[in-house]
């Protein structure tokens, strides 16, 4: 798929949030990378580069304190071929990348797998 069109859903995806937590993605980039790399597939003990779709690296908002500062930003990674090979159409695409992200901003509030796992949001 057209990487144009990856960062476009990407866009949309970060629009679409509500306000409130759009305003609280502070000191944060989002990038697509090609593939996983190491370091990220050790942290999350997914082997299989085509499994992990998105990682989160950073200090997430609640465990900053006043001394927070100064700090590179935090980082959600997508990764462009492992998703693309989860999709078969546009709309596959853009809901996966909606998935993704919206999972790795959870980590950037706090929000671990469990937790996630207990909502409902896998």
């Amino acid at each position: 798929m057209d990487q144009a069109l990856f960062e476009r859903f990407i866009v949309e995806a970060v629009q679409d949030l509500p306000a409130d937590f759009r305003d609280k993605l502070d000191n944060i980039e989002i990038t697509v990378e090609n593939w996983p790399d190491v370091s990220a597939r050790r942290a999350t003990g997914i082997e299989d580069p085509r499994e992990l779709l998105g990682y989160y690296r950073g200090i997430p908002r609640s465990r900053r304190t006043h001394r927070y500062g100064l700090v590179l930003p935090d980082r959600i990674i997508l990764y462009r071929y492992p998703i693309e090979l989860h999709c078969h159409t546009p709309d596959d695409l853009r809901n996966t990348i909606n998935h993704v992200l919206y999972h790795e901003i959870a980590h950037h509030f706090g929000i671990d797998d469990d937790r996630l796992r207990e909502i409902g949001a896998y």
